[in-house]
């Protein structure tokens, strides 16, 4: 077990490492997760209106506070210069440009609560504009740069409780209790859901008042300004009906009245309504509602009053994102994952779609100025996340404006990214990726790591993973697959598993590890395997199906469908989208897709590891798969990480590290320590 003196030791002696002067001519080590304390992360650009300038977050960690704080940095499209727009201990977040490009709104605590404030670029002022009690999201400039809309929570009532008439004056007692009446009731990462709404406010670019524009019991899910200035679209389920799951519609909200208009009308999600320049076109996304636990986001077009609705993505089958229209109208610029790479795609108004970028990367938040000029991260099998920027004329030109890492990794190996496919029992090609440890030699037998990813609906890419690396450079090789079910392999693929998770699905993960057995560099008495969420399930269920791993971590896991549909955020919806019924209907159909049920067959070393404020995969899934290993008598250990929600380690670097160095401690007893040659 890693004892709570020597996790400390451990970051001492990495901080004192990271801060040493360095030494000319010192070998390159092994990735490994010291490099986390210095990690830079780059994201949310926005390129200016004139394409001359990025605006860019920077998220940093603070060691000694082991926190995380964002600020915006700004950089040329030359790339000749990058320098910070707000500095210091806080949490800057969501830069957007004006129109004229002349200032930048954000939202930031810097004020001592979340507030929107506004950069002057040409002389540095800074305003805050509000004075809100609740953080403000979705900040949009109108098109004559004279107000910000926002969306903020707005609270109800709160649900009555009891009132005790005997308490004395002034007494000291505890919180009242907390009474629930809603379908879904709390939120991983924000706890208790509070009686309220989100809407839409409107303030004056210089600050003052911030007035309500929308009202009503329900959500409004983003907002987009019309070039006119008159309206602004947004989407949102107006039923009333906490059991709908068949999602939202998309709205027109008029600026002066507040008065809403309802543009589609389909029984299905529609959302991210994106108005053309002219405003005659409104792109966005969606897909008909199936019941399925998975179906594509397609794109679709309509007029700007709602008529004629077009699907325009008939015959891409990939979810799209990230809509952006091309300057003259003629059509939408789409962001599009598949096989494991992130593209920039366009889409004409006939339903004609193409790649405009391509290669081994992922790009992500992508952004257009008027005169043509894209912004975007990319991240590559041995690059991190950086802003890069190219002409949509010439895609392949993609200019890395910031290297926010390079000086770090400069001083590290790292293993070979290798692609692989591989054949299915029922002879689909399943798509996974290898990497092998530094100075990786074929003639050596290496202990392997099947890494799986969660969702189950998600997708593996080609973006550098430090996770992987730091196993690697640890000395396994890493195998991670896109098995059934997986996004970017059109709906088909995505739905295999429909109501039959996990099953399938993990034989396709059984095959990867036979593929890789037949390369003769394995150790095949030396398997390892982990996941988290969705994986986490996976991983749970291989040992309840399969003796041949020595050693299994399952991260914040689904163990009992039972009990995930009935303590989970999202309970209600995994029951009646991934499940044949709920629990009360079809009991026998949870025991058969839970891997606690096959505790009988567990014999593989398990660690459970999850954060104890986990309201997606709550903590009691994982209590009861320690409970059933326990109970085996089988070597296990339950790792709860405090106060961390889904994912075990958002919060704190140090909750990040310690996560990173329990699973690899757990693989080294059970692969270097226990076992032989």
């Amino acid at each position: 077990m890693i004892s709570t003196k020597r996790l400390r030791l451990a970051l001492v002696l990495i901080c004192c490492a990271m801060v040493a002067a360095p030494v000319v001519g010192r070998p390159k080590k092994n990735f490994s997760v010291e490099t986390l304390l210095e990690w830079r992360y780059a994201g949310d650009p926005v390129i200016s209106p004139d394409g001359s300038k990025i605006a860019y977050t920077l998220r940093w960690v603070d060691k000694i506070e082991d926190k995380f704080y964002t600020n915006i940095w700004i950089v040329t499209s030359d790339g000749k210069r990058n320098r910070p727009l707000t500095q210091g201990k806080f949490s800057d977040s969501s830069p957007v440009w004006s129109p004229d490009g002349t200032r930048i709104a954000y939202v930031s605590d810097r004020s001592g609560k979340s507030q929107i404030h506004v950069r002057w670029l040409d002389a540095d002022d800074d305003a805050v504009i509000t004075d809100v009690l609740r953080g403000p999201g979705n900040i949009r400039w109108s098109p004559d740069g004279t107000q910000i809309a926002f969306t903020m929570f707005v609270p109800g009532n709160p649900e009555p409780g009891v009132k005790i008439p005997f308490k004395p004056v002034g007494a000291k007692w505890a919180d009242p209790p907390i009474v629930v009446t809603k379908l879904r009731w709390r939120r991983d990462g924000s706890g208790y859901v509070s009686e309220g709404n989100t809407h839409i406010f409107l303030v004056p670019a210089i600050g003052g008042y911030s007035r309500q524009l929308t009202s009503g019991n329900w959500e409004d899910e983003g907002l987009e300004w019309t070039p006119d200035g008159r309206g602004i679209l947004t989407a949102g389920d107006h039923t009333g009906d906490e059991y709908n799951l068949a999602g939202g519609e998309i709205w027109s909200v008029d600026v002066a009245a507040g008065e809403y208009k309802q543009l589609t009308q389909r029984k299905g999600p529609d959302t991210g309504p994106t108005p053309s320049p002219d405003g005659k076109l409104i792109a966005y996304t969606g897909f008909d509602f199936t019941g399925w636990s998975y179906s594509v986001n397609n794109l679709y077009v309509m007029n700007g009053d709602g008529s004629n609705p077009r699907l325009l993505s008939s015959a891409l089958d990939r979810d799209v994102g990230g809509l952006r229209w091309s300057q003259d109208g003629k059509g939408i610029y789409l962001s599009v994952d598949s096989e494991g790479t992130t593209q920039l795609h366009f889409a004409d108004l006939s339903g004609n779609i193409k790649p405009v970028t391509r290669g081994m990367h992922q790009l992500r938040g992508m952004t257009l100025a008027k005169n043509g000029q894209a912004a975007a991260t990319l991240t590559a099998p041995f690059r991190p996340p950086d802003v890069v920027t190219f002409p949509l004329g010439d895609p392949g030109n993609i200019r890395q404006l910031t290297s926010l890492n390079d000086s770090l990794l400069a001083g590290y190996k790292f293993g070979k990214f290798e692609e692989i496919w591989y054949k299915a029992f029922d002879g689909r090609n399943i798509q996974g990726w290898i990497i092998t440890p530094p100075d990786f030699d074929p003639a050596r037998k290496y202990p392997l790591v099947l890494y799986i990813h969660g969702g189950p609906h998600a997708m593996y890419g080609v973006g550098f993973n430090e996770s992987f690396q730091a196993l690697a450079g640890s000395g396994y090789v890493v195998l991670y697959t896109n098995p059934r079910g997986s996004t970017g392999y059109g709906q088909e693929f995505g739905g295999l598993i429909n109501r039959a998770y996990p099953k399938d699905d993990f034989q396709d993960l059984m095959a990867g590890v036979d593929e890789l057995i037949k390369k003769d560099y394995i150790d095949d008495k030396k398997l390892c395997a982990t996941g988290g969420s969705g994986g986490g399930c996976l991983t749970a269920w291989i040992i309840g199906h399969t003796d041949r791993f020595a050693a299994a971590v399952s991260q914040f896991p689904v163990t009992n469908w039972i009990t995930q549909v009935g303590t989970a955020d999202a309970g209600y919806y995994h029951g009646k989208m991934w499940m044949d019924g709920m629990p009360w209907e079809n009991p026998q159909f949870y025991i058969e897709r839970s891997p606690v049920f096959y505790a009988k067959n567990f014999k593989t070393p398990t660690m459970v590891l999850t954060g104890e404020e986990d309201f997606r995969t709550p903590m009691a899934e994982s209590e009861e798969l320690y409970l059933a290993l326990r109970a085996m008598k089988v070597d296990t250990k339950l790792v709860r990480i405090p106060g961390e929600p889904h994912g075990a380690s958002r919060n704190h670097v140090s909750h990040a590290i310690a996560k990173e160095l329990f699973i690899l401690e757990w693989f080294d007893t059970y692969t270097k320590k226990k076992m032989t040659n």
